[in-house]
């Protein structure tokens, strides 16, 4: 698999065209709750930042979409990611199954918040 894409087009450009409609709409999820997250690739795949900090990452195999929202964005949701294989700041979608695009809309909002409180605690002191 290659790991130097020079950018999130280029990356979702590489896979089926079924995959990129989703990996597109993960996209747009990402990018209208954070609009001032900075997009990058990392680690080979998406990656989005919020105040400096790393937001969230996503990815697609051959049978999964990964999407990963470090411990604490996984930890909020454990109840709705229940369904799903999970590791300790992964999540894996099936691709044969739908999308929750719903839940990581919600997942974002809330790593958006976290993000946002963990800065405005730090330039408090």
């Amino acid at each position: 698999m290659k790991t130097d894409y020079t950018s999130v087009d280029e990356y979702i450009q590489t896979f089926p065209k079924e995959t990129q409609s989703i990996l597109k709409k993960i996209r747009v999820l990402i990018t209208k709750n954070a609009p001032e997250a900075v997009e990058s690739i990392s680690y080979g795949m998406p990656s989005y930042k919020t105040y400096g900090r790393p937001l969230v990452y996503f990815a697609a195999y051959k049978k999964h979409i990964g999407f990963y929202a470090t411990p604490t964005g996984h930890t909020e949701f454990t109840e709705e990611l229940a369904n799903y294989k999970r590791g300790k700041g992964s999540v894996q979608f099936p691709l044969d199954r739908p999308i929750p695009y719903w839940l990581i809309e919600q997942i974002v909002i809330f790593r958006v918040k976290e993000n946002k409180d963990k800065v405005a605690k730090i330039l408090r002191y």
